[in-house]
């Protein structure tokens, strides 16, 4: 049958023989600019929309600071980077926080079954830092040329124009690697009862560099001290028929009433490197690194303490992009970061303008202010080479202009050798371990919302999903995948026969228990927030 199946191709009609993997050099390697075929698609996906995002269409924002302590885990900031904005303590640097869904339309519901945006713009003395993240550590794929086709199966059907849970699960069940989002996602951490009380993560990896010239591998994380409250999908159905815009009425009024939410910044450490004593690698966004071995350290506090005056104007033209760096903060080689730092900044090029940098709610702070020699395009207002040289907008000249920043005196160089190709990670023979050591780690009434969450999804979709989608939750753990085929009415033994996929390696034979005792995550086993409490806080 798939003989007969049309060949997948560019635009430019080339056949396109490797559909999951951009180019990169070696399979830890950094990705390279000639990846047309990564290029063309994701810079098309960028322009599927207008004006509205892509995706986070949803969202709300508001104004605080951020303070850093000025250590890590106890030990001065500057033996992992050189950073002002990380390493200056006590010294309070402005930030735009946009809290958003993800799949919905700019009017969705704020209590849909979705992983939440929490993209962070830190106005440093050295220019802007964007951090864009979710509410959740980790993501659905690893290798960003697959985001497109992700998003697509995710959104409504362009036949039907309704959100099928056959869609999403058919994606799903080609790529292992998502089953740990799954379980986060359709258990009751996909309904955070409001933005106050959820967890933030970079879920990338990135690299922190000192003024040695020193690189660090770094996740950064976001505790609400607030706690974390999550819904059931029963609870969320009944906001919803009385209100849609629950989460942004919260934050709004908790600002406005002086109730100011507060998150403590934290990064988990680890030395660059490959790390081969780990079942994972650590550049992979589907893993979480567990807490008991890379333990979060503080490093600040964010609190949120002015509303927006225009949400036009800010929240909806406010722009992330995860290339937005600031010295001592670098990229590491993982393959969805480097995709999303150029989809990400395109997408807003496309969507607000090519000026959208001057725009007051994206600008840098004034004694950062911009200084470029890039000129005029669509809703240009200022030139950034203003004064005596204005003349000159170009580098280098012996009359004047803009000259480039010094070096640091220690630099950092990543060594880079490998055969130019397309990878998949050689460490996904066990895609299904976090996934089931999550469900383990659940509380019995979050285990419950889990399976009936999924159970009801897979009644709606074609045998060849649901034997699939068990086969591989019984992988993660044997009473996940029971449970959910007894719901569905999936006869188990039928999907336990099926073969691994093609291509894939087979699963590890199942574990009775966990192999190490990941940190249980703060909120997990609370109860759920009821609807009066819901309400109360309105």
């Amino acid at each position: 049958m798939s003989e007969q199946r049309p060949t997948l191709t560019t635009r430019q009609g080339h056949p396109v023989r490797d559909n999951q993997s951009m180019r990169s050099v070696g399979e830890r390697g950094p990705a390279t600019l000639e990846n047309y075929q990564f290029i063309e698609k994701i810079t098309h996906f960028d322009r599927e929309r207008i004006p509205e995002r892509v995706v986070h269409a949803r969202g709300t924002g508001a104004h605080g600071v951020f303070e850093a302590y000025g250590t890590i885990g106890g030990e001065p900031a500057g033996k992992y980077t050189r950073a002002r904005v990380l390493i200056e303590a006590g010294v309070q640097t402005p930030v735009f926080v946009r809290f958003s869904t993800v799949i919905g339309a700019k009017e969705s519901p704020e209590t849909a079954r979705d992983p939440r945006g929490f993209a962070i713009k830190f106005k440093t003395v050295e220019g802007n830092w964007d951090l864009v993240g979710n509410n959740l550590k980790v993501f659905f794929i690893r290798d960003a040329i697959k985001f497109p086709d992700m998003i697509h199966a995710f959104k409504p059907d362009p036949v039907t124009n309704q959100q099928e849970p056959w869609r999403f699960y058919d994606f799903i069940c080609s790529h292992p690697e998502a089953l740990h989002m799954v379980t986060w996602v359709k258990s009751p951490w996909g309904i955070p009862a409001n933005y106050r009380e959820m967890e933030g993560s970079g879920v990338n990896t990135y690299k922190l560099v000192n003024d040695q010239g020193v690189a660090h591998l770094v996740k950064f994380h976001f505790e609400p001290k607030q706690g974390v409250r999550n819904l059931t999908a029963a609870q969320a159905a009944e906001i919803q028929a009385h209100d849609t815009s629950h989460a942004t009425r919260d934050l709004y009024e908790a600002i406005e009433r002086g109730d100011f939410p507060e998150w403590e910044f934290c990064v988990q450490i680890m030395s660059d490197g490959e790390h081969p004593e780990l079942d994972f690698d650590p550049l992979d966004d589907t893993k979480r690194w567990p807490e008991d071995k890379f333990p979060l350290l503080p490093v600040g506090r964010l609190v949120l303490n002015k509303n927006p005056d225009n949400v036009f104007a800010e929240t909806e033209q406010s722009a992330f992009g995860t290339g937005v760096l600031v010295d001592g903060v670098d990229f590491s080689d993982d393959k969805m970061l480097q995709g999303r730092t150029l989809s990400y900044s395109d997408t807003q090029r496309y969507r607000v303008g090519a000026n959208y940098l001057q725009l007051p709610i994206n600008a840098p702070q004034e004694n950062a202010m911009a200084r470029t020699n890039q000129r005029d395009g669509q809703m240009a207002y200022y030139v950034d080479n203003r004064g005596e040289d204005k003349h000159i907008n170009y580098e280098p000249s012996i009359m004047g202009g803009y000259r480039e920043a010094p070096q640091p005196a220690h630099d950092y160089h990543q060594y880079v050798e490998g055969h130019l190709g397309r990878y998949q990670t050689s460490r996904t023979a066990d895609d299904y371990r976090q996934a089931g050591e999550r469900y383990r780690t659940f509380q019995d009434w979050e285990r419950d919302e889990l399976v009936n969450n999924v159970g009801g999804d897979l009644k709606k979709c074609p045998q060849p999903i649901q034997l699939r989608m068990v086969w591989h939750l019984w992988h993660c753990d044997e009473d996940y995948g029971r449970r959910v085929a007894e719901i569905a009415g999936i006869d188990l033994e039928q999907a336990r026969a099926l073969p691994p996929l093609e291509g894939k390696p087979a699963p590890h034979k199942h574990r009775q228990g966990p192999t190490y005792s990941d940190a249980q995550p703060e909120g997990a086993g609370k109860e759920p927030a009821t609807s009066d409490e819901v309400a109360a806080e309105k």
